[in-house]
This record gives structure tokens, C-alpha cells and sequence, in this order.
């Protein structure tokens, strides 16, 4: 039987080893494409120049030239993309009836409000007698997948690491393949135009000048970067004035490289016992934990993982606030890694939770700001990770470090910044200060800040706080929790940022 069906694009902007892609194309002899840029989502973004809205835009260009290639290859005049302007529910839905096709397929989302959205596409369809699937694609375990003895989520890191680890075969990172069966892709000679940014209401955040590379061929050639680096990962994560990790992390978001394939290539290392390869596994499998997690208690995006920890009063300080936003705390690694994000829209892992134990526990402000703070800023924002990290960072999360656990942004600089290339990097005003005292210019002397050319509190802020003060009044304010469980200690959490 001759039957079509309409493939939606999402998170998943690439045209190999594609589950949705596979299943259409296997099941049926036309197979049309199509990516909507969602105004439910993009009106509400507070910045005309989005480098995440330049990244999909450019990804999707290459993805539709991919497509078009891939089918003129097998001998057929269709591929390319469809691209709609519009809320995605319903142009989906519109096209799907416009097409006449018999089913919709997708790769399945795991955030609530998306589940929401593909509750309520399927609805739509079904009334209009058509189809719809969804496919696991963007993470290697989902959902279910790996539950404790007793069939629940499991709600620490190491125990559910193993279990994902005996799970994770060859049969789960075998690719799909969509090459096969390339020849059913269709055209369809209303799709038009790829719609330009401007067309799109935004401007251009010169992507390629941070540089961000874009699509899958960004990917790839990330990826080969990274790949003989990678036997040193696990010592040289720790470092953000060093290339220890792979920035694949924001490709990792959009889909522009396949889960299966960087987790076979970590798996293969690993076995044959290169630390660097475990270590980056680990992190895809926090990945993988934190996706679980939203999937099982949504809660988590507004209220503490365990519920007895929003008891917690935070303060009401804009004063610090705008100080932590503004990259002017007084302390340098703060601040540079402030203005990394400011600057490229990318923050270093390690960096990410010493400045959200900073915001949380020295200015003692609640988790949640922060994390809908990179939430608009991050390229590689996640809710899951982004969520799980802040959480962790808070000591409200799940596995997360223990509340009397307080990083010291001085110590914290010493150790992964020792000779202060990081910092100087984003904080140039500081550049003749000395190693000894870049991680804190306010303890030294007025002759050495003399003989830096510095004007403290004017060329670079006083600290805003106490780290010995706010140390404990976060005890005090934890005081609420002391005679709840203490949980082990965690030495790091998949925040984002490492891919």
C-alpha cells in the first residue's frame, strides 16, 4: 500500500540515525519533513538576537540541503525540508491534513510543557483520522528503562550509573539506518523558501565569531576534535583556562549529533580501560538521570526534589542579585565565568556550580532565579541538566551535595584557575594582579594594589560579601532541615556544559 507520513523535526536536527526518520521511511513510500520555528515559544524570549534561535536556523539549512542530497542520492527528486512559522500544535496538524498523510512521527521530548503540546497534537490528529508516534532518540535509557529492584526511579546517581551501565548494549547504540531507505523522502513543491532570520523577527548574534559551530558538520567537527583529547577528559574537565572538554553540549541540545553514536565512541574507549572515556560516559548518563528524573516528578521544574527542602527562606537581595547577574561580586572566578556566559553564551561545567553555590549559599538567594537565568542565556540550556544541576548546587535536588557542603569561591579559584588564565581572560582589569592574589585582589596590600595600577572599588568591584558571614548563615538558614537525613557527598554533577 502506498501511504505517506509527515516526519517533525525538533530536537533532533540532523537526517542520520534518526529514529523518527527510520521509522517513516521504513513503513512508508513517501515521507515528507518538516520543522516549525514555534511562536509559543519563540515570542516569549526576551532577546531579539537569540544565538540558539541563529544555531536552529542554521542547523536547519544544512539539515534540509543534507535531505535533499540524501534522497538524490538514491535516486529520488524529493528530501528538503517544510519550515512553518507558527505554534507548532497547530501547524503540524494544518500541514499533517494538508499533505494528506497517514501519520505524524517525532522523537519524543520529555518536558512537561512539550508533553503537554504532544498530548494535545495527537488529540488533534486522531480526530482527523491520522496517526502519531513518538520515538525514544535523545537519550540513550528513558522513562523506565532503568528502575531500582523494587520497580521505582531511582533517586541517587552511582547506583542507577551502574544499573544504566549493564543496560547500555550494543543493541541501544546500534544507529538507524536511515540511508536505507532514503529513497521514500518526498518533495513537495508548495514547501517554498527556508525562512531568514529576519523573517523570523530576529538578528544575527554572529554565531560564528565566538566561534559556535553550527549543524552537523559543526558537530563532526567538534567530535574529532575532542576525540584525542578525550583520554585526558577526566582530569582536564576541571579547568576552564584549559580545552579539557568537548563543547558538544549545545549540539547534544539541538540534536545536531546522534546520542548513540558519542556514547559507542566513549563505551569502545572505556572497555578497553581509558579513564577519560569512562569519565565522559558518566556524564552522559548523568544525562540520561536528570532526563529520567523530569520525566517521573515534572514538579521539579518549580519545587524542590525533596519537598521538606521548600521550607527554605530565601532572600530578597536585588542589591546582590543584580551584582551575581552583572558580573560584579568582588570575586573574580564569579565574575569571569559571569562574563563568559554574557559574552558567548557558554558557561565551563565546573564553573557552573561554584556560581550557583555562590548565588544559593553566599548570597543566599533562591535556586530558582538562577536557573531561569540561564535559562535566557545559555546556548546549551536544558531544562533537565540545567534543573538537576541548580538543584544539586542547592542542596535541594535529588542526590544533590548536603547543604552544610559550601564551596569557597577562593579556594575554589586556586584549584581549577591556579595561575589565573581564566580569569584574566574575562577580566582584563585585572591582569597585572599576581597569581598569589588574583583569585582575591581585596586582601592585598595598598602598596601591591598600588603597583598594580588597580583602583579597587572602582576598576573592579569589593567583594559584596563575607564568605565566612554567609557561610553561616546558610547553616542557620538550612536549620530548618537539621533533623532531616544526611546524604553522601558528590564530587561533581552533569550541569551541562561538557557534553
Amino acid at each position: 500500500m502506498n501511504t505517506s507520513a509527515l516526519v517533525w523535526f525538533r530536537r533532533d536536527l540532523r537526517c542520520y540515525d534518526h529514529a523518527a526518520l527510520y521509522h517513516a521511511l521504513r513503513r512508508h513510500q513517501q515521507v515528507y519533513c518538516a520543522f516549525i520555528f514555534d511562536t509559543d515559544i519563540l515570542d516569549v524570549l526576551p532577546s531579539r538576537q537569540d544565538r540558539r534561535v541563529e544555531f536552529i536556523q542554521a542547523s536547519i539549512a544544512e539539515l534540509h540541503d543534507a535531505l535533499q542530497a540524501q534522497a538524490r542520492q538514491n535516486g529520488a527528486a524529493g528530501g528538503g525540508l517544510i519550515v512553518r512559522h507558527g505554534p507548532a500544535a497547530v501547524c503540524i496538524v494544518q500541514l499533517a491534513k494538508h499533505l494528506g498523510v497517514k501519520e505524524v512521527l517525532t522523537n519524543r521530548d520529555y518536558e512537561p510543557d512539550a508533553r503537554a503540546r504532544d498530548q494535545q497534537v495527537a488529540q488533534a490528529l486522531r480526530i482527523a483520522g491520522i496517526d502519531f508516534s513518538d520515538y525514544k532518540d535523545q537519550v540513550l535509557l528513558e522513562c523506565d528503562e532503568v528502575l531500582t529492584g523494587q520497580r521505582r526511579p531511582y533517586s541517587v546517581f552511582t547506583p542507577y550509573k551502574q544499573a544504566w551501565l549493564q543496560k547500555l548494549d550494543s543493541f541501544q547504540l546500534k544507529p538507524y539506518p536511515v540511508e536505507r531507505y532514503a529513497h521514500h523522502l518526498a518533495g513537495w513543491s508548495e514547501a517554498g523558501p527556508l525562512p531568514a532570520l529576519e523573517e523570523l523577527g530576529f538578528q544575527s548574534a554572529n554565531l560564528h565569531a565566538l566561534p559556535l559551530p553550527t549543524g552537523m558538520r559543526g558537530a563532526h567537527t567538534l567530535l574529532q576534535d575532542f576525540l584525542p583529547r578525550m583520554a585526558s577528559y577526566a582530569e582536564a574537565r576541571d579547568f576552564p583556562g584549559r580545552k579539557g572538554v568537548s563543547y558538544l553540549s549545545v549540539h547534544l541540545r539541538f540534536g545536531t549529533v546522534s546520542i548513540r553514536e558519542l556514547a559507542g565512541v566513549a563505551l569502545r574507549q572505556a572497555t578497553q580501560g581509558c579513564v577519560g572515556a569512562q569519565t565522559w560516559l558518566s556524564e552522559l548518563a548523568w544525562r540520561d538521570f536528570y532526563f529520567m528524573i523530569l520525566w517521573h516528578y515534572p514538579r521539579v521544574v518549580s519545587q524542590s526534589f525533596r519537598p521538606e527542602y521548600d521550607c527554605i527562606q530565601w532572600d530578597d537581595a536585588p542589591a546582590l542579585w543584580d551584582a551575581w547577574c552583572g558580573a560584579r561580586t568582588g570575586y573574580p572566578l564569579i565574575d569571569a565565568a559571569m562574563r563568559q556566559l554574557h559574552q558567548t553564551g557558554y558557561m565551563h561545567n565546573r564553573l557552573r556550580m561554584v556560581v550557583a553555590s555562590f548565588l544559593t549559599k553566599d548570597l543566599g538567594i533562591d535556586w530558582r532565579r538562577g536557573e531561569r537565568y540561564f535559562a535566557v542565556h545559555l546556548n546549551d540550556y536544558d531544562l533537565a541538566a540545567n534543573n538537576g544541576g541548580w538543584q544539586w548546587a542547592a542542596s535541594t535536588g535529588c542526590d544533590a551535595q548536603p547543604w552544610f557542603r559550601i564551596f569557597n569561591p577562593v579556594t575554589q579559584s586556586q584549584k581549577i584557575d591556579p595561575e589565573g588564565r581564566f580569569i584574566r581572560r574575562y577580566l582584563p582589569e585585572l591582569a597585572r594582579v599576581p597569581d598569589k592574589h588574583i583569585h582575591f585582589p581585596a586582601a592585598m596590600k595598598p602598596a601591591e594594589i598600588q603597583a598594580c595600577g588597580l583602583h579597587l572599588g572602582v576598576d573592579y568591584p569589593l567583594p559584596i560579601v563575607d564568605h565566612a558571614s554567609a557561610r553561616e548563615r546558610t547553616l542557620k538558614r538550612f536549620g530548618c532541615l537539621k533533623n532531616q537525613p544526611q546524604y553522601g557527598i558528590r564530587s561533581r554533577s552533569a550541569n551541562g556544559g561538557d557534553g
